[in-house]
């Protein structure tokens, strides 16, 4: 048996000896061309000069190409809403691509797009949530869920508690930037290679920039160096950029941004400010709450809608509201348009309901995790979301009772006060934060994969599917599914890039989906070979087909057993096809957005995560001493894997919550654009202690082997080491003021609030 099994990523020697090879890696031959854009200078206004002469005449340089010289569609989006790939006229942010110059190398492409003179009547620029709540200026009207009639419950309860918290973004920060190349064929044709997630979107978006159908466009990924989100849709204006030079030339076109570029160019996680009222009883349990979600969404619309979307889907989390109302503004800013990341706005919404049960523990005096498992989903009626989905596979209860008593929570918190109460300076917090994300992509049309497969005559496996390898070993888990299936060893199965050529139609590969969209295509294709084979072996050998078995030692005729490739050679002497396609679509789901009603999701994944910090209150500073998660992989298909993305997701959500700002000046410009301003977490902020364990039990819902997601959801855990802060600098109070700790919990916001804490000033 291949899958259950921890089986190490397939490309990982490849990886640590530097033989993986990226887009940027792919040997071009001479005289491919290289492109850079040249970028607004400023966030808002209209161009009124654009003068290229100087850029023209630059060292190398072969074309310079505006929006006026753009043959077809000038559109980079993955909305219904365009979003030029070339400024029209008017500006929206600093970094807003003006212009694309063509040019002998990178370096003379980047020193060349520096010389255009660029005048710009500028306006005032919309840069903030409340400048734009001023300015009126939104992607679309608020949308809101309801269940229930939640004012007057508020009104009605015996506690009405009311807060807010701000919560910044996040720069993907992967390894590998973006990048793509184009080369050009014979008829019209042209062949993209992008570091992206998506490839069929990068395959419809050069078709339209080009005049060309679909079919006469080559989109092709081997692997990325970490995508996280950020190569969902941002990778468009890189491989458009490359085709069009490309085409125009007749020559390879190139194109990579260096770091600085891609920070300044590409958009981000989205900011958000939740606001809330909450109505509970003298016991802490919620009677009416209500969330008004703002959400800073950049210039465009880009995938905005449907993150604000989930935001407000995960604003229940693990807990369950007689009487709610979400409430969610998507606000248009003169910044960089946020994009997908991991966690795709589920991470947001879950943020402020954590917020919510923390304050109501500190207004009442009570543990936070006894006030967290009052307000638990449960058996009905109390097993119904804001979104009218009913809960189905509830194991949150489970779950953190187990955590809670396997970490030892109650001693740790009585041994952290009693240490708090001899420790003047350092202060150490504990807290313990659940997590159910729901598994599927809300645009229902999304919830479909396809995947190809060869047997070769010799009995070698050539697998190909929709979904994207960016480090989180998909490639390993799908190529496990048809090794289990022939009962072949994992080295057996070849896994070849994604391609559009092979597989059409694909979805991004996100949301989570990856394995479960994949896994089931790539074992419908196999299970049509195998019941090929099954009945081509009981006619040639005269034996009933009940009776033949794969197995790992050959395959089993009636009494008699042969070697998998014999009976490959075999069925290929007898003109059997080898060959086939696969596709799944997910049951289940539907989904009315506007109304707020339907099934998002196929089920959730749930986990929960307890994280131990000391603070230092002289200056803010922290570590994290430690870290314990259990979470739901339901019947996991690759055990080392799944723990290396729940630990990969613990940390990247915990930079998001305490090292990560972002940091743009009153004109709009990104100062934290380099390593050196943009702290992500490093091997010295990982938990001292960091236990991870597997929670037992299979998925309730018919996946790929009973396996539930991993990708997304760990990432939320993180939000455990926030709450953990605000309950260390609640420490250094006398208990009245709730520390209101927002988020990047950074050194200079702790020692804030710890100061607000002790009434004294900033």
């Amino acid at each position: 048996m291949t899958t259950h099994k921890p089986h190490p990523h397939d490309s990982a020697p490849l990886h640590v000896t530097g033989a993986a090879r990226y887009t940027d890696d792919v040997p071009l031959p001479p005289g491919t061309l290289h492109l850079a854009f040249g970028t607004s200078p400023v966030a808002a206004g209209t161009l009124t000069t654009l003068d290229l002469n100087a850029v023209r005449a630059a060292p190398g340089v072969l074309d310079v190409l505006t929006a006026a010289d753009l043959p077809h569609a000038n559109d980079v989006s993955p909305s219904p809403v365009p979003e030029p790939l070339l400024a029209t006229g008017t500006v929206h942010y600093i970094g807003q691509p003006l212009f694309l110059v063509v040019a002998d190398s990178h370096l003379n492409a980047r020193k060349a797009a520096r010389l255009a003179q660029i005048e710009i009547a500028e306006t005032e620029p919309v840069l903030s949530i409340e400048d734009a709540l001023k300015a009126g200026t939104t992607l679309e009207p608020p949308l809101t869920f309801q269940h229930g009639d939640p004012a007057p419950a508020i009104a009605s309860a015996p506690r009405q508690i009311s807060g807010r918290i701000e919560i910044g973004g996040q720069e993907h920060f992967y390894l590998e930037g973006q990048s793509a190349f184009a080369i050009p064929g014979e008829g019209g044709e042209v062949t993209v290679h992008s570091s992206t997630q998506h490839p069929t979107e990068i395959q419809h978006k050069v078709a339209q920039a080009l005049g060309l159908p679909y079919a006469q466009v080559h989109s092709q990924v081997r692997r990325m160096g970490g995508g996280f989100g950020g190569k969902e849709s941002q990778g468009n204006a890189l491989a458009i950029a490359c085709a069009l030079a490309a085409q125009k030339h007749q020559r390879p076109a190139k194109m990579r941004y260096d770091r600085d570029d891609d920070f300044i160019i590409t958009g981000k996680r989205h900011d958000f400010r939740i606001d809330y009222t909450v109505g509970t009883d003298d016991q802490g349990r919620i009677r009416g709450i209500e969330f008004t979600q703002y959400c800073r969404c950049g210039w465009s619309n880009d995938l905005s809608l449907p993150v604000a979307d989930r935001a407000m889907l995960h604003a229940d989390n693990t807990y369950y509201f007689p009487h709610v109302k979400i409430e969610s503004h998507r606000l248009r800013t003169n910044t960089q348009s946020a994009t997908a990341f991991r966690g795709f706005g589920g991470p947001q919404g879950m943020v402020g309901i954590e917020r919510v049960m923390d304050h109501i523990a500190h207004t009442l005096g009570q543990d936070p995790v006894e006030i967290r498992q009052k307000n638990l989903y449960g058996p009905a009626p109390r097993n119904v979301t804001p979104y009218h989905m009913t809960v189905e596979d509830n194991i949150a209860p489970a779950l953190i009772d187990r955590l809670a008593q396997t970490a030892d929570y109650t001693d740790r918190k009585s041994k952290i006060a009693a240490w708090n109460a001899q420790s003047p300076i350092l202060k150490r917090g504990l807290a313990l934060t659940p997590v159910k994300f729901g598994i599927s992509f809300t645009l229902t049309h999304l919830n479909q994969a396809g995947a190809l497969v060869h047997i070769y005559s010799d009995g070698s496996i050539h697998l190909n599917h929709g979904g994207t390898e960016m480090g989180q070993g998909l490639n390993t888990k799908v190529a496990q599914v048809a090794a289990q299936v022939f009962q072949r060893p994992l080295s057996a199965v070849k896994i070849t890039a994604t391609d559009t050529g092979k597989v059409p139609n694909t979805s991004a590969t996100a949301a989570s989906s990856g394995s479960d969209l994949n896994g089931m295509a790539c074992k419908a294709a196999c299970d049509t070979i195998r019941t090929r084979l099954v009945d081509f072996a009981a006619q040639h050998w005269q034996t009933d087909a009940a009776k033949i078995q794969f197995t790992p030692d050959g395959v089993q005729i009636g009494t008699e057993t042969i070697a998998f490739k014999d009976l490959i050679a075999a069925a290929y002497m007898h003109r059997i096809s080898l060959s086939a396609t696969g596709f799944y679509a997910t049951p289940k789901i539907n989904w009315d957005r506007r109304a707020g009603r339907g099934r998002p999701f196929l089920y959730f994944a749930y986990g929960a995560a307890i994280t131990e910090v000391t603070i230092d209150t002289l200056t803010g500073e922290y570590r994290i001493d430690r870290a314990d998660i259990l979470h739901d992989v339901g019947n996991s298909l690759n055990p080392a894997l799944d723990i290396g993305q729940i630990e990969g997701g613990y940390v990247q959500g915990v930079g998001w919550l305490t090292t990560e700002e972002l940091v743009w000046d009153a004109q709009g410009a990104l100062k934290t654009h380099a390593p050196s301003t943009y702290k992500i977490p490093a091997t010295s902020d990982r938990p001292r202690i960091f236990n991870v364990a597997l929670w037992e039990g299979e998925n309730a819902e018919a996946t790929i082997y009973r396996s539930k997601a991993v990708g997304e959801p760990p990432l939320m855990l993180g939000i455990s080491a926030h709450m953990a802060l605000s309950d260390a600098v609640a420490q250094t109070g006398d208990g009245t003021a709730y520390p209101n700790l927002d988020a990047p919990a950074t050194p200079e916001r702790i020692l804030r609030a710890v100061n607000a804490q002790q009434g004294q000033p900033w």
